[in-house]
């Protein structure tokens, strides 16, 4: 018996996706008519016969959303999971949860996994090394496949998809803003989320501020929690800072766990902000002034977006949209304590 073509070897013979041979073959009035008449005269030379099977099964809908998170102990990847998982519930979809670890081989695995489950749609935030290295050729097969994704917090222009961030560098800016205001002279920038998207945003707007005070802007990226406390009490001597904007909830609670142990009251000597609303920081004494990201909101329009996508109700072209944040005051920062009085 003469053995069948693949779509995958029709699309390597075309030099083109198999998302592009399979909607050819299938009259899809995304394609040219010219590529429609190409792609059909190579499948019909090269003996193309479509699996019945495979096509019924690629139409059907399985209702099953597949998630992507960097890690699973952060305050927001845990809120914003919650918010996919519940919207998702509510409208009759199950979910797939998987964690990257931060690694590109734990993400490419994951969206293999998923490929392979054929989930309807992928919602996921990249991991820290896919970022660092800008390493996205397993993207391709998911793309291939037309399956859509939705990238939310963690995201790259590189990846030609709907996308859901907040205003980070504004909202930073507003930040540091608030802490000169409050009398605030010496303000650095502390991070332990570094080479991600967001640290990124939030540096920009940070640095932006800075350049509006005439301010040198400090940056402090702590890659090892093993010597955080020396290599911020090196800085917070060196270049008598009073203020800290900290671009996560871990750093700015470490942060003010350090300053307390070495003599510092906060917020009277050191003011902090941080980002993510979590239980850490509101427990903490004095509690974390912080930025509301509304990650349950994130995740929740995550899921409307992706079902849009799904069901085609929403534009052809990749949807980014922009969650405003605000400034939950609480006691760590001056200007918080004359708001409460």
């Amino acid at each position: 018996m003469e053995r069948k073509t693949t779509l995958k070897e029709l699309a390597k013979i075309l030099n083109v996706s198999i998302s592009t041979v399979s909607k050819a073959l299938n009259d899809s009035s995304e394609i040219n008519p010219d590529t429609k008449a190409r792609v059909k005269e190579v499948a019909l030379a090269n003996n193309y016969v479509p699996n019945e099977l495979a096509q019924s099964l690629k139409g059907k809908k399985t209702k099953t959303l597949g998630v992507i998170i960097p890690e699973v102990l952060s305050q927001f990847f845990a809120k914003s999971l919650h918010g996919i998982e519940t919207m998702a519930s509510s409208l009759g979809y199950k979910i797939i949860i998987c964690i990257s670890n931060e690694s590109v081989q734990k993400e490419t695995e994951s969206l293999n996994i998923l490929v392979n489950t054929n989930v309807d749609g992928i919602i996921m935030s990249l991991a820290r090394e896919t970022q660092a290295t800008e390493s996205y050729d397993h993207f391709k097969k998911v793309f291939d496949y037309g399956i859509p994704i939705v990238l939310f917090d963690r995201v790259s222009d590189t990846l030609v998809c709907d996308k859901i961030t907040v205003n980070d560098r504004e909202i930073t800016h507003k930040a540091a803003m608030e802490l000169h205001n409050s009398g605030c002279k010496n303000i650095i920038y502390l991070s332990t989320i570094y080479d991600t998207s967001v640290d990124k945003q939030r540096q920009i707007g940070y640095t932006s501020a800075m350049k509006e005070l005439r301010s040198k802007p400090e940056i402090l990226h702590i890659k090892d929690y093993t010597y955080f406390e020396e290599n911020l009490l090196k800085v917070l001597k060196k270049s008598n800072v009073d203020g800290i904007v900290a671009a996560d909830e871990l750093s700015a609670i470490s942060a003010m766990k350090t300053a307390l142990n070495h003599g510092y009251r906060i917020p009277e000597d050191l003011s902090v902000i941080g980002f993510t609303n979590g239980v850490l920081g509101e427990n903490f004494i004095p509690s974390l002034t912080t930025v509301e990201q509304y990650a349950e909101e994130q995740g929740r329009t995550a899921v409307e977006l992706i079902i849009g996508r799904i069901q085609k109700t929403i534009a052809a072209e990749p949807v980014h949209r922009i969650i405003k944040t605000s400034i939950l005051h609480r006691n760590s920062t001056r200007q918080s304590l004359a708001l409460q009085k």
